[in-house]
């Protein structure tokens, strides 16, 4: 697959990186800045990106942007953002193309926006076509957005695809609700459950919960993750199971439904139940 539109070079500053810094010293950043210790966290990062490591001084862009640890401060987060980007770090670029697609600490400047989008879709793409899937579904992502190359839908679902097909749960949840709405594809409402079945923990009693409500007909489409066509058999199955796994208001909803239901249909949703936890969730439909 190929980009289209202008394509910029990558930047050469790749060729000079430094040799390899202590990931031991950026990882116990990670750790800390997780914990919310910015301050741990700058001390390990600081000395990694003053010496040209791109992931710290990223970091340290990303902090100062938002003032995380430190006095807010737009012209250092662009500096390191800067320092990072040019050494071609995703992240970094991404981030500039954002700052300055909404003039985010930075001048609004859509062409410098679409400079920073299109380095880093350079950059997803060299990975995505490696196999990673994290990148599949960003280099997805910006063309179904037209985020620095030409929006592209169809483009869009071949990387998501890709990336689905990878576990990517990102790239799972994106088609299940192109195809539940039938956007750059044929509608296909088989296909949107398949793929949201992927997502979702189905042996989650919170999460078969929800997608009873995203069956149940009287429910407002608007109050689910995706857009399904409404079948009470489906609803009833999954309240029923949601239930035999210890989610209270389960029951209730089952039963509130079944009244609404034909007797033939209540027996084959407690069947299809049966059949779903008797196949450890592997077969939780008709």
């Amino acid at each position: 697959m190929k980009l289209t539109g202008t394509k910029l070079a990558l930047v050469t500053m790749l060729s000079l990186a430094l040799t390899p810094l202590s990931a031991q010293d950026f990882d116990r950043g990670v750790v800390a800045y997780d914990a919310g210790d910015y301050a741990t966290a700058l001390q390990e990062w600081q000395p990694l990106a003053d010496r040209g490591d791109a992931q710290a001084q990223y970091r340290l862009g990303f902090m100062y942007r938002v003032g995380l640890g430190v006095v807010q401060d737009d012209a250092e987060a662009t500096r390191w953002l800067l320092l990072a980007a040019e050494q071609g770090n995703q992240d970094a670029q991404m981030k500039l193309g954002l700052d300055y697609a909404f003039g985010l600490g930075v001048v609004q400047d859509d062409a410098e926006s679409t400079r920073w989008y299109l380095l880093a879709a350079e950059q997803y793409l060299l990975a995505a076509e490696q196999g990673d899937a994290s990148a599949q579904f960003q280099l997805g992502f910006m063309y179904e957005k037209g985020l620095g190359i030409d929006q592209d839908n169809a483009e869009a679902i071949s990387w998501y695809l890709l990336a689905a097909e990878r576990g990517d749960a990102s790239a799972q949840m994106m088609l299940a609700s192109i195809y539940a709405e039938g956007n750059g594809v044929l509608q296909d409402h088989v296909e949107a459950s398949r793929l949201y079945m992927l997502y979702v923990d189905v042996g989650d009693a919170d999460e078969q919960y929800e997608l009873g409500q995203m069956y149940q007909a009287s429910l407002s489409r608007s109050y689910t993750r995706i857009n399904l066509p409404p079948d009470n058999v489906m609803a009833h199955m999954w309240f029923n199971i949601a239930s035999a796994n210890g989610r209270e208001d389960a029951g209730e909803s089952r039963d509130d439904l079944a009244a609404n239901m034909t007797t033939p249909d209540i027996y084959k949703a407690q069947a299809m139940a049966r059949k779903c936890l008797d196949s450890g969730y592997t077969e939780c439909g008709y």
